[in-house]
């Protein structure tokens, strides 16, 4: 008799597509915080949240490492870029790029932090299914 697995321990994703669409879903979520409310908020945390679960969900057990270290290049990434395209939308408009990233990941660190757990947890709960 077979047991059926948990949806959480079944991802077989490689760990490049995995941060491939991590990167996508991050960016046109900010896009879309932005255009909704002009600055990155509570929407880009609660979706960095999810995205950070799903990303471990369904990455291959191979590349656990790569989606292990992701969430908090994946915030970095997307301050980096928005310090220099649009500084006002994550810090203020005076700010130089440098202080505009360190705000920003002090003002999102509960979801980098709860993203990242949820991250970690749900790989060590596929690792230690078997």
């Amino acid at each position: 008799m077979s047991q059926l697995a948990a949806p959480w321990t079944t991802g077989y994703e490689p760990g490049r597509q995995v941060v491939v669409l991590g990167v996508a879903g991050l960016l046109s979520v900010t896009v879309l915080d932005i255009l909704l409310g002009g600055t990155v908020g509570l929407f880009f945390d609660l979706c960095f949240i999810v995205l950070c679960l799903g990303l471990a969900v369904l990455v291959d057990r191979r590349d656990f490492f790569v989606v292990g270290v992701l969430p908090p290049l994946l915030m970095l990434g997307a301050f980096v870029l928005l310090a220099i395209v649009n500084r006002g939308a994550i810090a203020s408009p005076d700010d130089t790029a440098t202080q505009a990233v360190v705000t920003a990941v002090v003002a999102h660190s509960v979801a980098l932090t709860a993203g990242y757990a949820l991250c970690a947890a749900t790989l060590v709960a596929r690792m230690t299914r078997d």
